[in-house]
């Protein structure tokens, strides 16, 4: 169909600015429709850069869902980068949806996807530059609806403030009953208040004016309350049960630029059986819940056929725990290796079977295998609930070397409950276990002068909410950076030094993601102060303004440590409390006191553990035979 679209820069503005096809649109597979026949319509936005937003499969699932509806019209907007938004000030442009380059004002919703608490100052970019009122009280009926979501939703109160709606969960469930109820209030000439006064009792929708929060002298959470009594007192995460029957993209958008993920994202499920302690996701998205292989298929297919990649990645937390990976990569390889479409493989554990999956599906030149053991000693991986073994990952590492790779890499944090220098240490012993592995596993007239390269990352610890460790302390950035340099030493004693590598994070940024992560309503004003005073993409190491947080921090005198540095008694009330994930807080307290006990939880198949995601009715607790609540 035929509209009206003319650029909202011109030429010679879109001519000064870098990778300016971040910003026209016309992408394969965008949604243009006729904006004087909808009655709704929703700006999606991802708040960073467009190569990350473009390859986020959550933008892609909703973009086409909503633009199902002949009654909505859903067009994306990301965060400009540096040099279009001094343009856009300076010339007094208004920020613009890719598909009509229309101003974001003129839409009735803006939703934005929260999926790192360090893009806080981006979503007050967006909104700032569209000329939308940042505090969700100062807007009016010309104003979209303001809506978040995505995991950092779980926790909103820090910036609750500046948005009009959450909605916690999947977005499969309840984005159609919200459009239904806009459309009818507005049909009734109701106002937004009307909307809002409404859509609180949709199942999954949190409006934060209608909730008031009272502290207590020492600082702690007194009461969180709604202030009408038919407000709801929880708010329960929405879950599409049976994922076959939820919407799934068949014309994923295709970026003009090369993007982060540039490729077909086929998603064979959602959950995790494992119950690591720190992993917010693994919780949030109980219970486990699989695709089935027709199903897979038939997306594999059409998608591949609609987009003109050359590559189909498996996306999961872990895809080696999906129950029909074998038949799916058979079905995978037999149909698309000869049409030159690359298979690849992320969240796979390193056992026998991965390594001849990945042999399979890889090219002859072999790069890097990853493995994620989190910790150095076995004790701090039996607290943490890993449930890997220094045998699982040496038998692992001789499996990836007799097949032919001989570069690793190795995930660890730093800073975990209950960890000691000794452990702390033991990351360089492992890595140089592992490196040891290489040179055991293969006789040097096979090396051809190759060295095994054993790459060690360590990330910085932190407790996210709804995790067994929401009730932990975490390091300051002094304390992590004692710990990364105590480290590094280590690594250059250790006997096979020139076969390892350490690499590390960087400490304040994690201690301010912890902040931001664990933070109340009362954090609103630093956030907005810092974005006033420049901060923005702080994710990006070369835009973090590392001295304007901390400079903004002690002018406000926020106490950090409140936030960060404590260990919470077991009933404080959190900020987060009235969510309602389906995991009960009772099993959290018990996971983080098994954590202490350094016992290991069994994973969801081997056995239930009785978290409460059965109360949904669905997925692996119901699986047979596992010993979880379900039927037989």
């Amino acid at each position: 169909m035929s509209m009206e679209r003319r650029l909202a820069l011109s030429e010679k503005q879109l001519l000064s600015v870098e990778k300016p096809e971040r910003y026209i649109g016309n992408e394969i597979n965008a949604v243009y429709k006729d904006r004087d026949k909808v009655d709704i319509r929703f700006a999606l936005c991802f708040p960073d850069v467009y190569e990350i937003g473009m390859s986020h499969l959550g933008i892609q699932i909703l973009y086409s869902m909503f633009n199902a509806r002949e009654d909505v019209w859903c067009e994306r907007v990301y965060s400009p980068w540096l040099d279009l938004d001094a343009l856009l000030r300076r010339e007094n442009i208004p920020l613009f949806a890719l598909e009509s380059q229309d101003s974001i004002r003129d839409f009735d919703f803006l939703g934005i996807t929260l999926q790192y608490e360090m893009c806080f100052t981006n979503v007050l970019q967006v909104l700032d530059l569209s000329g939308i009122p940042l505090h969700a009280l100062d807007r009016g009926e010309g104003d979209p609806i303001v809506i978040g979501g995505g995991p950092v939703a779980y926790n909103p109160e820090p910036i609750a403030e500046f948005f009009d709606i959450f909605y916690i969960g999947e977005g499969e469930i309840s984005y159609d009953p919200l459009f239904d109820l806009y459309k009818k209030v507005r049909a009734a000439g109701g106002s937004r208040e009307d909307f809002l006064r409404e859509c609180v009792l949709i199942p999954g929708i949190y409006v934060p004016k209608y909730y008031e929060a009272e502290y207590r002298e020492d600082g702690t959470l007194k009461s969180f309350e709604p202030l009408f009594e038919d407000v709801p007192r929880s708010v329960k995460k929405q879950l599409a049960l049976d994922l076959d029957k939820s919407f799934y993209p068949d014309k994923p958008l295709v970026p003009f630029i090369r993007v982060t993920q540039d490729r077909v994202v086929l998603e064979v499920m959602r959950g995790c059986i494992r119950g690591c302690r720190f992993c917010q996701a693994g919780q949030i998205y109980k219970p486990l819940r699989e695709r089935s292989l027709d199903f897979l298929k038939k997306q594999a297919y059409t998608m591949l056929k609609e987009t003109g990649q050359d590559e189909i990645t498996l996306s999961s937390l872990s895809t080696s725990d999906y129950s029909r990976l074998k038949e799916l990569i058979d079905y995978l390889i037999e149909n698309f290796r000869d049409k030159y479409i690359n298979i690849s493989l992320p969240s796979l554990r390193i056992d026998s079977f991965s390594l001849d999956v990945m042999s399979k599906v890889q090219d002859v030149k072999k790069g890097s295998l990853t493995f994620a053991p989190e910790a150095g000693s076995q004790r701090m991986r039996d607290s943490i609930n890993k449930g890997l073994t220094v045998e699982d990952i040496l038998r692992g590492a001789e499996l990836a070397f007799k097949g032919g790779w001989n570069k690793v890499k190795l995930y660890f944090m730093l800073g975990l409950p209950n960890e000691t220098d000794e452990d702390v240490l033991a990351i360089a012993d492992l890595a140089n276990e592992v490196a040891m592995c290489y040179f055991d596993t293969i006789p040097k007239e096979e090396r051809k002068g190759i060295r095994v390269m054993v790459t060690s990352s360590a990330s910085f610890f932190i407790p996210k909410p709804f995790t067994p460790f929401q009730w932990a302390r975490m390091d300051d950035a002094k304390e992590f950076l004692r710990k990364a340099y105590m480290l590094n030493e280590h690594f250059r004693e250790e006997p096979n030094k020139k076969s390892l590598k350490f690499q590390y994070h960087d400490s304040y940024l994690s201690e301010l993601e912890g902040l931001m992560a664990r933070g109340d309503r009362r954090l609103s004003r630093l956030i907005e102060a810092a974005y006033r005073k420049g901060c923005l993409y702080d994710s990006w190491t070369d835009c973090f303004k590392e001295e304007v947080w901390k400079e903004t921090i002690a002018e406000l005198g926020v106490d950090a440590g409140f936030y960060t540095a404590r260990e919470r008694d077991r009933d404080e009330l959190f900020p987060w409390d009235f969510i309602d994930t389906g995991v009960k807080r009772s099993f959290l307290w018990e996971e983080y006191m098994r954590s202490k006990e350094y016992k290991v939880t069994p994973n969801c198949r081997e056995g239930c553990a009785g978290c409460g995601a059965a109360a949904f009715g669905g997925g692996v607790c119901f699986e047979k035979g596992n010993g979880a609540p379900g039927p037989d």
